[in-house]
């Protein structure tokens, strides 16, 4: 078997799920599949109890995960030795939103490949809902994501910036916000809201602090999307402000200034705290760390 192989039987293990590993590896679980079937054959021993609903390790798949952890511990070792400890090697996968590929990502991928040009990254972008859900599954070794007040404990960041949450309204259609006695009227005005993760939280806070059903017109996956539903005049929506100004649409809607404020989004780089000791990870954990020390970030909020 090759180190390929070992890294694919990993992040399986990590996530007991061939959807999420597959995705992770950038194969199809037909091939993740075999790849398994083939270290079972090599080894000897069943590593995985499968069926249509779940994966779980065996005794001996929890033995062989030492000896793979080991082998891709010792082969990353082996790689700085050889290259004197002048030149980094590996592969970075880094999960975070469009707009933080945009906004974000440039300058730390200038500085760390200017620095590390021997370290492989992958990018994969997406809902920003999903990205910390990426990390702990083991999809990735990075995301660039919106904290919430409490972290799990074995995931370390480091805050980058500050945006805060706005609530947007088509410009055009302006008869999409139903007003009563000069307020909003919320149970006639539509609703687009996110479909999961912190903006939800947040907003249904919102309105149940305010003893508000919302008139809720669809439920929407990513932030961009939620933009060019307002934009169309199907309803009010909630984004990050840092999303609206990279949009290419952001004319289209405007900003509705409402009491009180939603609280904001703290975006920061996370990882694993497991894996912070892999020298790639450090070496871009440090890059990060020095941007905000050097207030690069012209959004940070008092």
């Amino acid at each position: 078997m090759d180190i390929r192989e070992l890294h694919s039987f990993i992040h399986l293990a990590d996530s007991l799920h061939f959807g999420r590993a597959s995705r992770a590896c950038n194969i199809t679980p037909s091939a993740l599949t075999r790849t398994i079937q083939r270290i079972e054959d090599e080894v000897g021993e069943r590593l995985f109890v499968r069926d249509n609903r779940s994966v779980a390790l065996t005794p001996a798949g929890e033995i062989f995960g030492e000896y793979a952890r080991d082998v891709i511990r010792r082969q990353e070792q082996l790689q700085l030795q050889l290259a004197g400890g002048r030149r980094l090697g590996g592969t970075l996968s880094i999960y975070c939103s469009v707009t933080a590929a945009y906004s974000i990502l440039p300058s730390l991928f200038r500085k760390f490949r200017s620095a590390h040009p021997g370290v492989h990254i992958k990018l994969q972008t997406g809902d920003a809902a999903l990205a910390l859900a990426s990390l702990q599954n083991r999809e990735v070794d990075i995301t660039i994501a919106a904290l919430p007040k409490k972290l799990p404990q074995r995931v370390e960041y480091h805050k980058l910036l500050q945006t805060p949450l706005v609530f947007i309204a088509p410009d055009i259609y302006q008869d999409t916000v139903c007003y009563r006695k000069g307020a909003i009227d919320w149970l006639n005005t539509p609703i687009i809201m996110p479909d999961r993760g912190l903006s939800r939280q947040r907003i249904d806070r919102w309105f149940a602090d305010k003893k508000i059903i919302p008139n809720v017109y669809a439920l929407v996956a990513g932030n961009e999307a939620i933009i060019a539903m307002v934009s169309l005049g199907c309803g009010v929506g909630v984004v990050p402000l840092l999303v609206l100004e990279q949009s290419p649409i952001q004319e289209q809607v405007r900003i509705l200034a409402l009491s009180p404020e939603l609280t904001p989004f703290s975006i920061g780089v996370c990882i694993m705290k497991k894996k912070q000791r892999l020298p790639q990870l450090q070496a871009f954990w440090e890059i990060a760390t020095a941007r905000t020390e050097e207030k690069m970030f012209c959004r940070e909020s008092d």
